[in-house]
């Protein structure tokens, strides 16, 4: 028997009992780690959504202050009564989107010609190019509000298109320039040689490549200019308020967030919501396209 057991001894090994061992401990381990991500991800989300509940449910607080009185829709109806609300809000459509066509039109030539030409300046107009992204907003609103009272331009929404196309105008540059970046070139050439001009090749080949860009750029630049308050506050006039503004100052005038702003930021992030559920399927069926 004991040399039986001595050879059933030396065909049985150690190792899979110790692989087995590892096996149990990285799977604990995965265990451990995964639960661990579960938890900083519940976090992150009460942190990120709590206060949104919050600011959902005292929209429909019947009591102008911020103490709990009863259950009401009288601050959504006077929202479609609030004047100032509306003036302000149809400021920021055309702003944002008078804004975001300029600055989509000339970013979008501005990448093309730096990529399309070698000149000596180059690589200094893609710097000055990024400026005003890398500045802070607060050194933006003053710079251009003391630039407009020294050409003398009134403040108004004219001046606050200026400051929207100049501060959009980066980020649409940078989206058009990373899909261009991925451009072969090598098309244009081919274009070239077929005998199509210039402007063929940029009306046929170039601008239809760089549509994702182009639009993700106008997007881009329609959201930027639709919340900008810092800037907008340097820049605007008299009558010229956008709805960050028109926030603001209703902040300040009751000495913080009534119930009437809350309702109105409850609409803002259901018409963010509607407008990204659309855009993705526009997305979409622009790549299945």
């Amino acid at each position: 028997m004991n040399f039986i057991n001595i050879i059933r001894g030396a065909f049985t090994s150690t190792k899979p009992k110790a692989h087995d061992e590892a096996e149990r401990h990285a799977r604990r381990a995965i265990r451990n780690s995964f639960s661990f991500s579960n938890t900083v991800f519940i976090v992150t989300l009460i942190f990120l959504f709590l206060p949104l509940f919050v600011l959902v449910i005292y929209s429909f607080n019947s009591s102008s202050s911020m103490t709990w009185t009863g259950f009401s829709f009288r601050w959504y109806q006077r929202l479609l009564t609030e004047r100032g609300l509306w003036i302000a809000f149809r400021n920021s459509i055309i702003i944002a989107i008078s804004s975001a066509a300029t600055a989509t039109i000339i970013g979008t030539i501005g990448a093309i010609g730096v990529n399309w030409y070698r000149f000596k300046l180059r690589s200094y107009v893609q710097t000055i190019s990024f400026l005003p992204m890398i500045l802070p907003e607060i050194i933006i609103g003053v710079s251009l509000s003391i630039f407009f009272a020294g050409i003398g331009i009134p403040l108004g929404l004219f001046t606050i298109y200026i400051a929207h196309t100049t501060f959009c105008l980066p980020f649409v540059f940078l989206m058009v320039m990373a899909r261009l970046d991925e451009f072969d070139f090598s098309i244009i050439e081919a274009a070239a040689d077929l005998g199509a001009s210039e402007r063929e090749t940029l009306f046929k080949i170039t601008l239809p490549i760089c549509k994702p860009g182009i639009i993700s750029g106008l997007l881009t630049a329609i959201t930027l200019s639709l919340e900008d308050f810092v800037i907008t506050f340097f820049v605007s006039g008299p009558g010229s308020s956008t709805l960050p503004v028109f926030i603001h100052s209703a902040i300040t005038k009751k000495g913080g967030i009534t119930p009437l702003i809350s309702a109105l930021s409850v609409v803002m992030i259901l018409g963010t919501v509607i407008l990204c559920i659309m855009l993705r399927k526009f997305l979409k069926y622009i790549a299945a396209k």
